[in-house]
């Protein structure tokens, strides 16, 4: 064994002392190879991280260190004139690798600033997706999302299919045996049961439209209603001559909308009215001031995901036979609305949320915390259009690839 890699096992034993649960993976020992070397930089290049999962073994070992050590075969001056940030980047992006700064002797060139982060717990660390027990076609969407949090999660994933009869004190031992760290959450089943588990167990919480205020303020909860912003981003899209939006919503649902839908109509240069309504007589008294009095020259009006003031079956046929009539532009939360008539609508990338959701939990395991609390709109969306609403709006919609779906469908 030469002098480096003597060296290298020395780390990998004092790291396995200070370690608990005295488990290092391969990705820290390559990380350790790595920042050793008597006259060279404190990086050189790590590949086929994937190909060493879990305990690195002796000829995993010699296999790794084989494979580092010909970087150090360079010679000096390259070493020394070489920015090796973009090498420390991308090893820092494997959820196994804890990078540590150390200073060597001689001039080191790698200028990224590292902060070291608690990666131990994320590397020992597992996370549980608990999602409610449904048919079709419920069940393939919540399978869509956990295919999207396994991509991202590269494997660490558990999942449990809950329904009312869940028995949450076997559920939480299950979770102990497989160190699960952190739960992400989706639909109200998964909400009710991962709010009775143990309180060590970090929340992520995904796919529910809203929830209660104590909930949303201990938790991180990513509702399926669009982000305001991108609604009204695409509505000019479509309309550039828009310049005022208005809506009708509950407070009890929707106050933490309003107030993102506030700010992006400011930031877009766009006029916003919302008109609050409680029960379904109020609604309609709203959405009749709003089509009275509406120019649709430069007026829109957002449905949003309310079940108050969007009901399926008296505001809706208003609104759209309405709207019609005065060639006004009306647009929604709900994909179900657009083939019904509505001019377009976001609706989720189960996918994209899957992968979303699973970075959340990963920060969480990196830091013990989630990085945002509260009620957070849905960015991972995708636009679905009424071909026949925009062009009896002569709206142009030769460039299909700012939409996803269409319908009519052809």
């Amino acid at each position: 064994m030469n002098t480096n890699e003597k060296t290298i096992m020395g780390i990998f034993t004092l790291l396995s002392r200070i370690t608990p649960p005295c488990h290092i993976r391969a990705g820290a020992v390559l990380l350790a190879s790595l920042l050793i070397t008597a006259a060279s930089p404190a990086w050189a290049t790590l590949k086929d991280l994937n190909a060493l999962p879990g305990e690195p073994s002796q000829a995993d070992f010699a296999r790794a260190t084989h494979s580092i050590n010909t970087s150090f075969l360079l010679p000096s001056s390259t070493l020394l004139q070489t920015d090796y940030t973009e090498v420390i980047q991308t090893i820092e992006a494997f959820p196994d690798v804890v990078v540590f700064p150390i200073l060597v002797a001689g001039p080191v060139v790698a200028t990224a600033t590292r902060k070291l982060a608690n990666k131990f717990a994320q590397a020992e660390g597992n996370i549980a997706v608990i999602y409610p027990d449904l048919a079709e076609p419920y069940r393939s969407v919540f399978a869509q999302i956990i295919g999207g949090i396994e991509a991202r999660a590269r494997g660490r994933v558990s999942h449990f299919a809950v329904g009312s009869n869940v028995d949450v004190g076997e559920l939480n031992n299950s979770l102990r045996r497989q160190d699960t760290r952190v739960v992400i959450a989706l639909g109200r089943q998964g909400v009710k049961v991962a709010s009775a588990l143990d309180s060590s167990i970090g929340v992520v919480v995904g796919g529910v439209l809203t929830a209660p205020e104590d909930k949303a303020r201990d938790h991180q909860v990513n509702s399926l209603s669009p982000d305001p912003a991108l609604l009204f981003s695409r509505l000019k899209t479509l309309k550039p001559g828009v310049r005022r939006v208005f809506t009708v919503y509950d407070p009890r649902q929707n106050a933490w909308m309003m107030r993102l839908a506030k700010e992006a109509a400011r930031t877009q240069g766009l006029e916003f009215t919302a008109y609050e309504a409680q029960d379904l007589r109020s609604a309609m008294l709203a959405y009749q001031k709003i089509l009275a009095s509406a120019d649709s020259s430069q007026d829109a009006l957002w449905l949003p995901q309310d079940s108050t003031t969007v009901e399926d079956s008296s505001v809706l046929p208003l609104v759209l036979e309405e709207s019609w009539t005065r060639n006004l532009a009306v647009f929604s939360s709900s994909f179900g609305h657009v083939r019904r008539g509505v001019l377009f609508s976001l609706y989720p990338n189960n996918v994209e949320l899957g992968r979303h959701l699973a970075g959340s939990a990963l920060s969480f395991l990196t830091s013990g915390e989630n990085e945002v609390s509260g009620m957070l709109p849905l960015r991972e969306v995708l636009m679905a259009i009424n071909l026949r609403t925009a062009k009896h709006l002569e709206i142009n919609t030769s460039r299909p690839q700012i939409f996803d779906m269409a319908f009519p469908e052809q």
